[in-house]
């Protein structure tokens, strides 16, 4: 059973690090983050420490720690790791294609402390590599909890079998030193950036620091009941008439303004939109695309707003300097100013599949370069998710998701 205060509950973790996957991962989408991620750890351990689920807020106590890691690529990171209380183990490439040996050590390791006498209550595996699979499928049924930290795409099978799944972009986040003024935020910034604070005084509550902290760790918007339960897990004095607010909503909107709320839905306002809701701009797409998206979980956009889409990144990689988040804001900017419903979430997620399949952004680069980029990338994940795929398919699959712009 996990130890438990009186207000926390507090998990005996085993973690795992596959280095080589992660910081390859993030040098693609954020080279910044990815020095960040190698060379202070001790800063996004700290940062994964603390958490909030449906049943409240709880604290990891790491009992385990292991990273594995090609000492000829990246041994001028270990000594950074053994200061933050890591175990290293050097996985050097005994192929001639250079595959180093970390999962089948990672794999030995995290079975061995599933079998350990100290019960580990959850398993973090840090790698988008889904080939840890089974590994995470064996420790479900051992009734443990697995949190998977990914810096690349994960196959949708490898994902499921989570309980949570901290994404590349938190990943991003998360391993950036914070700066924050606001001591009321100070216990969330680790899992997003600081938020200005809203004029006037603001309760400090319980309630208030677990809904910014599930908020600002989800990698959409959320349902508006679960995060009314999590606030009123964090702070049952609220009552059913929520402090005198009456309902969860206005409550909501008195106690953490730095929140987005409609349609009985909360985001954060910084990485989402109403664009993004379910639903939101969605279009029944044909049975082949219907599946790719529910495989691979790309935008569920139509062929012309993924014109529109690329068509403005490649327009604003031209009149700006490349930086992910600004870059992501503006081009999604254009496409509503365009009458295109297309969230941030979709124009981040196309930006992170050219990034992640090597296109260099830092030049100009033309819409038909950027639509056979993710269109090829976007086959790649279908074939690696196992879908069966005539040419035919990868034709149709490229048009659509290439706008247009891709024949073939």
């Amino acid at each position: 059973m996990p130890e438990t205060t009186e207000t926390t509950r507090r998990l005996r973790c085993a973690l795992f690090v596959d280095f080589d996957n992660v910081y390859l991962g993030l040098r693609r989408l954020d080279p910044e983050a990815a020095a960040a991620f190698a060379g202070e750890p001790g800063h996004w351990l700290a940062a994964l420490e603390t958490g909030t689920d449906e049943d409240g807020d709880f604290s990891r106590r790491f009992l385990v720690r292991a990273c594995y890691l090609n000492p000829s690529a990246f041994s001028q990171f270990r000594p950074n790791f053994t200061r933050a209380g890591f175990t290293v183990v050097d996985c050097p490439s005994l192929t001639q294609q250079g595959k180093s040996s970390a999962d089948i050590n990672l794999v030995l390791d995290a079975v061995d402390a599933l079998a350990a006498s100290t019960r580990y209550d959850e398993f973090v595996i840090v790698s988008a590599d889904a080939d840890f699979t089974p590994l995470a499928l064996r420790c479900r049924a051992a009734d443990r909890r697995v949190t998977i930290v990914t810096a690349s795409p994960a196959a949708s099978a490898y994902r499921a079998v989570a309980d949570t799944v901290v994404t590349a972009d938190q990943l991003a986040e998360l391993v950036r030193p914070p700066a924050v003024d606001d001591p009321a935020v100070a216990d969330v910034a680790a899992v997003a950036p600081a938020q200005a604070p809203a004029a006037g005084p603001v309760p400090r509550t319980p309630a208030r620091r677990a809904v910014l902290r599930m908020v600002r760790a989800a990698d959409q918007p959320l349902n508006g009941g679960r995060v009314a339960q999590a606030a009123q897990q964090a702070d049952p004095t609220l009552g059913p008439d929520w402090g005198g607010a009456g309902s969860f909503f206005p409550w909501l909107s008195r106690t953490v303004p730095e929140v987005a709320a409609a349609q009985g839905f909360v985001w954060d306002p910084e990485r989402f939109s109403e664009a993004d809701l379910p639903g939101a701009g969605g279009v029944d797409l044909p049975p082949l695309q219907r599946q790719v998206v529910a495989v691979t979980d790309i935008p569920n956009l139509p062929t012309e707003r993924y014109r529109v889409l690329l068509e403005a990144l490649a327009a604003d990689i031209a009149e700006h300097p490349f930086d992910r988040p600004e870059t992501a804001r503006r081009v999604r900017d254009a496409c509503q100013a365009a009458g295109e419903p297309i969230g941030r979430a979709s124009v981040n997620t196309v930006i992170a599949g050219v990034l992640y399949a090597g296109l260099d952004l830092s030049e100009p680069v033309t819409a038909r370069r950027l639509a056979q980029t993710w269109a090829e990338n976007v086959v790649g994940l279908c074939r690696g998710a196992r879908m069966e795929l005539s040419a035919a398919d990868v034709a149709a699959i490229k048009e659509w998701v290439g706008g247009g712009l891709v024949k073939g």
